[in-house]
């Protein structure tokens, strides 16, 4: 490989990202593999123990492989949010850059992050009885009533939010009737970002293969099992944050006896892919992203080459960790 030596920037952290099912876990071990580094995962999900099959967590195999951080390191019923994950990661990407190696961030949960590249900002803490208060209002009136609520009070942040994204329309008005200010401007005030040289890498695929794909990953976790880790999940008195996962919340519907299987099978599909689609919108307004579409590409490998013939900085990286 003809390539001259380069200097690799003080405290380098590279990052991951994508929707959800697009490739983003063999990409991370190859590229780990090749950096001789170490994974920090910015998963939401992946934090909990006994969530296995439904978040598509890595093999035993693969975590055995490559060191990787913030994965099986709180019970179900436990919380953790994006200032906890600053907190942690922040912690491990020191110690690593004085190993001298350069973190490996992977994962889907863009507001994690964003609190390293961007920071956080400090809001009002969660008040879950306006939420339900907020939430009641949006069943009474109709899908959408929030929404123009909340572009009345604060358009700038219903312009960043999609209008089927609830959770974050909620936290916005949440916010707002607390602080009698805009979410967006309290984010004026936000903590600072790490002091790294952050390089991204953003994995693309067409909409229609990335949709099939979660489609037979989500038969895949019907098969390994995931009808039956839900119900040992919910004998564990599982908090909010962890039934947010994609999968579970359906299995529970069914378990309920609110839906047959089949019907909560489709809800998981259909939810999984509306999630993606917000993962995508989120990641396209973030700067500074070397997108690869690897549409038609299914191989780590194959991914793991694209990847660094296409985005200059990461073969220096590995040729002069190689040197």
């Amino acid at each position: 490989m003809n390539i001259p030596q380069y200097k690799i920037p003080d405290r380098t952290v590279v990052i991951i990202l994508g929707p959800t099912g697009v490739g983003k876990t063999g990409l991370s071990i190859l590229l780990a593999r090749a950096l001789k580094t170490e994974i920090i995962s910015a998963d939401s999900m992946l934090v909990y123990r006994h969530m296995d099959i439904g978040t598509a967590k890595p093999s035993s195999q693969e975590l055995t492989e490559v060191p990787h951080h913030l994965i099986n390191i709180l019970e179900p019923y436990e919380k953790f949010s994006a200032g906890l994950f600053k907190e942690k990661a922040s912690a491990i990407i020191k110690s690593l850059h004085d190993r001298n190696k350069i973190p490996l961030i992977v994962g889907g949960t863009g507001l994690y992050i964003r609190s390293l590249t961007a920071g956080l900002f400090e809001g009002p803490g969660a008040d879950e009885l306006l939420r339900e208060q907020l939430k009641e209002k949006e069943k009474q009136h109709g899908k959408g009533y929030l929404y123009e609520k909340l572009k009345a009070v604060d358009p700038e942040a219903a312009s960043k939010i999609e209008e089927g994204d609830l959770r974050r329309i909620v936290r916005a008005l949440e916010v707002s009737l607390k602080t009698q200010e805009g979410i967006s401007a309290i984010q004026q005030g936000s903590t600072q970002p790490l002091d790294c040289h952050f390089i991204k890498i953003g994995l693309s695929r067409d909409r229609k293969e990335l949709y099939s794909l979660i489609e037979g990953r989500v038969d895949k976790m019907m098969n390994d099992g995931l009808l039956n880790e839900a119900r040992r999940l919910l004998t564990m008195n599982p908090g909010k944050t962890a039934m947010q996962a994609l999968g579970y919340k359906e299995m529970a519907m069914h378990l309920d006896g609110d839906v047959d299987l089949n019907e909560a099978v489709r809800l998981t599909k259909k939810r999984t892919k509306n999630y993606a689609k917000r993962q995508y919108t989120w990641f396209r307004k973030e700067p500074d992203i070397h997108w690869v579409d690897i549409t038609g590409i299914m191989k780590a490998r194959e991914i793991f080459e694209k990847t660094i013939n296409h985005i200059e900085i990461i073969k220096k990286l590995i040729y002069s960790n190689v040197c």
